[in-house]
Parts: structure tokens; sequence; C-alpha cells
């Protein structure tokens, strides 16, 4: 997919979808790979790639550590996807997320918090732009 404006609004509007329509479903309080396995299913329904558990290395003044992490979803090799389930988003998770977007050389992350009775704008359905 290329990343012009209206195709990158149009991804991001479907996996938001996505994401809206997997907590309908399923609730809150579930597991984070509960969660990460219901996106994949809906992304599969709305034909869109992804990499689940993405591997990503870390690099240091340009320069691969050998050591990495793990991108929970990747779509279209786009749009970062960080699931939680956790009680609240602290800042922490909003630092990691676009950490994770400078080391994968991303633009756009959703961090998205599963344990809540309603998912909401900009408290735990957060879109990250590096």
């Amino acid at each position: 997919m290329s990343c012009n404006f209206m195709e990158i609004n149009d991804l991001t509007y479907k996996i938001r979808g996505a994401i809206f329509e997997v907590h309908r479903e399923l609730g809150s309080g579930l597991l984070e790979s509960v969660y990460e396995a219901a996106l994949a299913h809906e992304f599969d329904l709305l034909g869109l790639s992804y990499v689940r558990q993405k591997s990503v290395n870390a690099e240091y003044k340009g320069v691969d550590m050998g050591l990495g992490f793990r991108i929970d979803i990747l779509v279209e090799d786009i749009v970062v996807i960080e699931i939680k389930s956790v009680e609240a988003l602290h800042p922490v998770f909003w630092k990691t997320s676009l950490t994770y977007l400078k080391q994968a050389n991303k633009k756009i992350a959703f961090l998205v918090n599963f344990n809540v009775d309603k998912l909401i704008d900009k408290e735990s359905l957060i879109r990250i732009i590096n």
C-alpha cells in the first residue's frame, strides 16, 4: 500500500473500526493475546495484510544492538498497533509506542487499552504520530 495521505486515512479508519468491533464483541478484561488474535481475524475479514509479534532490532547510533522488541501488530507495513489490557494507560506506554515507531521507522501507531467499559479517543484509543 502506498503512503499517500488519503490511503493512510482510509487504512487508519479501517483499523479503528476493527478495534471498536473487537471491543464491542469481546468487552474488557481479557488477555492482550486474545485481543491481538481477534484483531488479526478482523484484519483478515477486511483484507488487510499484517504481521503479529513483528520483531524489530534496536539500533544505537546506527549500530544494530542484536537485541530488539516486538510490535504487537504491524498493519500493511505502515501502522503499528500496541495492545494493552491494563487499569490505565500510563504515559510510559505512549513513550514506548513512540520509541517503537522511531526504531521501526514507521510514522503512525495506535495504542489501545481494551480493559475499559468504552473505548474513548485520546484516552483508551490513542493515535501516535512519529
